[in-house]
C-alpha cells in the first residue's frame, strides 16, 4: 500500500475536524437548542459521508454538503436570531434555506455554488450583526470565520497557505462552528 500524498491527508484531517467539532456541538446543544443541534448534525453528517469509504458516491457527498449549507447553516442562524428575539429574520433565513434546498436540482452546478456561497455569507453577516449588538464575542468570531470560509471559497486560487483551498475553507468552517457553539451557550446563559 503506497503512502497517501499530503493533499489527501489534509483533506481527511479537515473533514475530520469539521465532523468532530460539529458532532460535539450538536450533542452539547441538543437539550437547549434543537434547531442549532440539527444544523450542527447536518454538518457532521456531510463530513462523515466523505470520510466513510463506500458510504456514498461523489454526487452523494456533494448533495450532503449542499444540504448542510442551505439547511444546516440557516438552522444555526435561526436559533441564534430566535434566542435574541429576532423571530422574523430567523424565519426568513430558515425559509429561504428550505426554498433553496427544494430548488437545488433546478439551479445547475454553478447556480448551486453561487447560492451556497450566498447562504454562507448571509448567515455569517446576520449572525455577526446580532453578535455585535449583543456583544457576544464568540458570535463575532463565528461570523468572521464563516464569512472568511465563504469569501475564500470564491477565490480562484487552488491552494491557500500551502493547503488546498477547500481544506482551508473547512478549517475556517470548523472554527466558526466551534465559535457558534460557544456563542449559543453564552446567549442561553445571558437569557436564563
Amino acid at each position: 500500500m503506497a503512502p497517501r500524498p499530503w493533499s489527501e491527508w489534509s483533506t481527511t484531517l479537515s473533514h475530520l475536524a469539521l465532523g468532530v467539532v460539529s458532532l460535539h456541538a450538536a450533542v452539547s446543544t441538543a437539550q437547549a437548542s434543537r434547531g442549532a443541534a440539527a444544523g450542527f448534525l447536518l454538518q457532521a453528517l456531510a463530513s462523515a459521508t466523505v470520510l466513510a469509504p463506500g458510504l456514498g458516491t461523489d454526487e452523494d457527498c456533494l448533495a450532503g454538503a449542499w444540504v448542510a449549507t442551505v439547511i444546516g447553516l440557516p438552522l444555526l442562524a435561526f436559533d441564534f436570531h430566535w434566542v435574541n428575539g429576532d423571530r422574523s429574520s430567523a424565519n426568513l433565513l430558515l425559509g429561504g434555506g428550505m426554498v433553496l434546498a427544494v430548488a437545488g436540482d433546478h439551479l445547475g452546478a454553478e447556480g448551486r455554488s453561487v447560492a451556497g456561497q450566498a447562504v454562507v455569507l448571509v448567515v455569517a453577516v446576520t449572525i455577526l450583526i446580532v453578535a455585535v449588538f449583543t456583544t457576544n464575542t464568540y458570535g463575532m468570531w463565528g461570523g468572521a470565520m464563516l464569512g472568511a470560509a465563504g469569501l475564500l471559497s470564491r477565490l480562484e486560487e487552488d491552494r491557500l497557505l500551502l493547503l488546498p483551498k477547500e481544506d482551508v475553507c473547512r478549517w475556517a468552517l470548523a472554527a466558526g462552528s466551534w465559535a457558534y457553539h460557544r456563542a449559543l451557550h453564552t446567549q442561553r446563559l445571558q437569557w436564563e
